[in-house]
């Protein structure tokens, strides 16, 4: 079973409660380990702890929030091996899935609604990597963190 990660500070709480049931109604195991209080809280510690689990293999992929999605994404980038995009479509969840094999996504709580958040997150975990020509350029990206 694909084990998910989920994080998020303070201002996602609530998305990523709603995001966690609804990955786990769709058979993925997963594992929330984000603040559950809205007490203010540091995203970039809590994307490098999602991107940890990511990095490390004890989770295949992670998704992490904030308000923006901007900043827990950066922080998460730069845990050595991880992909994380930012994404506020469908569209571009699937692309980045498929073109750049992202292990993590990014929302912003602030930027789109429940309904939305859901679609993003189905199209991210329904796409694969297409390999071939894409794989070339991840394998540059990676080169990046040598």
């Amino acid at each position: 079973m694909t084990r998910i990660v989920l994080s998020s500070d303070h201002a996602a709480i609530d998305l990523r409660q709603t995001l966690a049931k609804h990955i786990e109604a769709k058979g993925y195991e997963v594992s929330d380990i984000g603040p559950t209080t809205t007490e203010s809280t540091h995203y970039p510690k809590h994307g490098e702890a999602a991107a940890r689990q990511v990095a490390s293999g004890e989770a295949e992929l992670g998704i992490i929030l904030c308000g923006t999605g901007q900043g827990i994404m950066m922080a998460a980038n730069k845990v050595k091996g991880i992909r994380c995009g930012v994404c506020a479509d469908p569209f571009s969840a699937r692309m980045t899935r498929e073109h750049n094999n992202a292990n993590m996504l990014s929302i912003g709580a602030r930027v789109v609604g429940e309904s939305l958040a859901v679609e993003i997150v189905d199209a991210f975990l329904d796409a694969e990597f297409e390999g071939g020509r894409h794989a070339t350029r991840v394998d540059m990206i990676t080169a990046i963190e040598d």
